[in-house]
C-alpha cells in the first residue's frame, strides 16, 4: 500500500477513499459470511416452503444487500427524475392524493347517473363509466344482439341522447371522466365530446381517459369489433386528432389489468402490456407524428393482484422500463413522454362468493400495494362484484377504505417509502428482467401483432392461468374461504343489485323516440361521408364526431365504417 501523506494533500483524498473501499469490502465479505452461516443453519430446515407467488420464481426466505446490489443510485433516482422508479412527481402524495375514482355504471343513463352523483357527493373525486356488454360491442340497446343483455354489466349508452342523461347535472369541465370501451372507443370519445358542447364546455377544457386499447382485446378480454389493422387506425386517428382539439386527455390507458384478470403472471402483464403500449408509439410515429406530440397523453391501467410485495414491485418496475425504452427507443424528449402515469384496480379475480366479507380484507391490502407502488388514480373493488354489480352501500365501503388508506394510516406521508428494500429493489429488479426477456421473444416471432395472429401471446396467458387454477385445486395455493378456511354454516346472506326487467324496454322506447326527433337527412348524409372517408387515408375523427352531434346511433356508426373495414374473427389455434 502506498505511504500516507499529509493531511489537506491529494494523497490524503486517496487514502480516504482508499480506507472506504476496504471498510466496505470488509462489511461485504462480514455479510456474505453470516448470510452463508444462516442460510446452512436454517433454510434447509425450519424455514417452510410457501407456494404463494403468482410468479414461477422462486423466492428467498431472506434478502440482504447482497441481492440488492445491482440497483445503482442512477436506476433507483429521485421522485419526479428520471428514471422515475420511485415515482413521476417529485412531491408524490404530499403534492396530491391519488385520484379516487370508483368505476360504476349500470341499468340506463338516468340510473348511473344518480350513482354518479352519490359517489361525487360521498367524497369520489373522478368518474369512471363501466358500461353494459352490447355498448361494449358497439349494438344499440334495441339491437337483437342485445337482448337480456341491456344495462346488466354496465351503463347503456347508445346514442349522444344516453350520453346526455349520463352527465346530467354533472359539469364536463369539473371532473375527470374515464371511459372502460376498446372496440367502439372512438365513438364512445366522441358521443362525450358532443355531450360537453352541449353543455358549453370547450374540448379543450376535458380532462380524463380513453381506455381504447385494443391490442389487449384480442389477447385477453375479447371485445372487439373491427380487424386489427383498422382498430390501429382508428387508435393513431384519436391521436393526432386529440392532441390539437383534446390536449388534457388521456387518449389510451394501455391495460394490463384484463391480461392480469386472463391469467397472467405479474411480469406477464408488466411485459405484454409494455409491448402493447410500445406498439402503440411505433403506429404514431409511423404515421408521421412526433412522438413528442402524442406520447405524453398516453397512460396506462395495472391490475393490483394478491402478492403485496410483487404489486409494488411491478409498480416501480413499469415506470423505470417505459422511461428508458422512450428515451434510448423512440428518442423521446419531453419528459412528460418519459413518465408512466397510471390507474390502478384491485384484482376483480382475487375476490370470492364464497365468505364474500372477506373480500372487504382483500381490497384494502390490495389498495394499499397500489399507494406504495405510486398509483395516481384507484379504483377499489366492492365486497359482493363476484355476484352482482355493487349495490351503493357496498360502493360506499370500498370508497372509505381508500379514504381510511388515504386520511388515517400515514401511508402517503412519504414518497415511495418502500424505496431502498433489499427484498423491494430485488423484485423490482428481477421483474425488470423478466419483461426484457419476454420483450425479446415477442420481437423474435415478430413483434405483438404477429403474436396475435399466430395465438403466442394468448397461449402463454392460457398456460399461466391453467397453472394457477391447478395450484389452487391441488392446495398449493391458499384461497381463504374456498379451499382452506371453509365453514360448514349456512353462506352469508348479502343484499344485491338487480337490475329491473322494464331496463331494456324503457331504453328502446327512448332510442325509438329520439330516433322520431332526430334529422333523418342529415343522420344519413353524416353517416354516408364516414363511409366514404373510411376507404381513404384520412383523419376519421371529425367524420365520427359529426355523427355524434347528429343523433346517429352508436351502432349506426359501428356499421358504417364496418362496410369498409370488415369485422375481427378470431383465429383458431390448434
Amino acid at each position: 500500500m502506498t505511504k500516507l501523506k499529509s493531511p489537506g494533500s491529494k494523497g490524503a483524498a486517496d487514502n480516504e477513499l482508499i480506507a472506504t473501499i476496504e471498510e466496505q469490502s470488509a462489511e461485504l465479505r462480514l455479510l456474505r459470511k453470516e448470510v452463508a452461516e444462516w442460510r446452512k443453519k436454517y433454510e434447509k430446515g425450519e424455514v417452510r416452503d410457501i407456494a404463494f407467488t403468482n410468479s414461477e420464481k422462486e423466492l428467498r426466505p431472506i434478502y440482504t444487500p447482497l441481492d440488492s446490489a445491482e440497483t445503482s443510485a442512477e436506476a433507483l433516482g429521485m421522485p419526479g427524475f428520471y428514471p422515475y422508479t420511485r415515482g413521476v412527481h417529485p412531491t408524490g402524495y404530499r403534492g396530491r392524493l391519488w385520484t379516487m375514482r370508483q368505476f360504476a355504471g349500470f341499468g340506463s343513463a338516468r340510473d348511473t347517473n344518480e350513482r354518479y352523483k352519490f359517489l361525487l357527493a360521498q367524497g369520489q373525486t373522478g368518474l369512471s363509466v363501466a358500461f353494459d356488454f352490447p355498448t361494449l360491442m358497439g349494438y344499440d340497446s334495441d339491437h337483437p344482439r342485445s337482448e337480456g343483455e341491456v344495462g346488466k354489466c354496465g351503463v347503456a349508452i347508445s346514442s349522444l341522447a344516453d350520453m346526455e342523461t349520463l352527465f346530467d347535472g354533472i359539469p364536463l369541465d369539473k371532473v375527470s371522466t374515464s371511459m372502460t370501451i376498446n372496440g367502439p372507443a372512438v365513438i364512445l370519445y366522441c358521443f362525450y365530446i358532443a355531450a360537453a358542447e352541449k353543455q358549453g364546455v370547450d374540448s379543450k377544457k376535458l380532462r380524463g381517459t380513453i381506455q381504447n386499447d385494443i391490442l389487449k382485446e384480442y389477447m385477453a378480454q375479447h371485445a372487439w369489433v373491427y380487424p386489427i389493422e383498422p382498430a390501429l387506425r382508428l387508435i393513431v386517428d384519436c391521436f393526432e386528432w386529440s392532441a390539437e382539439h383534446v390536449p388534457q386527455w388521456n387518449t389510451i390507458s394501455i391495460s394490463g389489468y384484463h391480461i392480469r384478470e386472463a391469467g397472467a403472471t405479474a411480469a406477464q402483464e408488466l411485459a405484454f402490456t409494455l409491448a402493447d403500449g410500445f406498439t402503440y408509439v411505433e403506429r404514431g410515429i409511423a404515421r408521421g407524428l412526433d412522438v413528442d406530440t402524442f406520447a405524453p397523453r398516453l397512460s396506462f391501467f395495472w391490475d393490483i393482484h394478491n402478492d403485496f410485495f410483487e404489486e409494488i414491485a411491478k409498480l416501480r418496475a413499469a415506470r423505470r422500463i417505459w422511461a428508458r425504452h422512450m428515451k434510448d427507443r423512440y428518442g423521446a424528449k419531453d419528459p412528460r413522454s418519459l413518465m408512466m402515469r397510471f390507474h390502478s384496480q384491485t384484482a376483480g379475480v382475487t375476490l370470492t362468493a364464497q365468505q364474500p366479507m372477506n373480500n372487504i380484507v382483500r381490497v384494502a391490502y390490495q389498495a394499499m400495494a397500489a399507494a406504495l407502488g405510486g398509483t395516481q388514480s384507484l379504483h377499489t373493488n366492492s365486497m359482493d362484484e363476484t355476484l352482482a354489480l355493487p349495490t351503493e352501500e357496498s360502493v360506499q365501503v370500498a370508497l372509505r377504505t381508500q379514504q381510511i388508506l388515504a386520511y388515517e394510516t400515514g401511508v402517503p406521508n412519504v414518497i415511495d417509502p418502500l424505496g431502498g428494500s433489499y427484498y423491494v429493489e430485488t423484485l423490482t429488479t428481477e421483474l425488470e428482467r423478466e419483461a426484457e426477456q419476454l420483450f425479446e421473444q415477442i420481437a423474435e416471432i415478430g413483434g405483438v401483432v404477429r403474436g396475435l395472429e399466430t395465438g403466442w401471446l394468448q397461449r402463454k396467458i392460457n398456460e399461466s392461468a391453467a397453472r394457477q387454477q391447478w395450484e389452487i385445486e391441488q392446495h398449493r395455493r391458499v384461497i381463504v374461504g374456498v379451499n382452506e378456511f371453509v365453514t360448514d354454516g349456512p353462506a352469508l346472506e348479502i343484499e344485491l343489485l338487480k337490475i329491473a326487467e322494464e331496463t331494456e324496454r324503457e331504453q328502446a322506447q327512448r332510442m325509438a323516440k329520439m330516433r322520431s326527433t332526430r334529422d333523418s337527412a342529415l343522420v344519413e348524409k353524416r353517416l354516408s361521408a364516414l363511409r366514404e372517408a373510411a376507404g381513404t387515408p384520412r383523419n376519421l375523427m371529425p367524420y365520427i364526431l359529426d355523427c355524434a352531434r347528429a343523433y346517429c346511433t352508436l351502432y349506426e356508426i359501428r356499421a358504417a365504417m364496418e362496410t369498409v373495414f370488415g369485422a375481427y374473427r378470431e383465429p383458431v389455434f390448434f
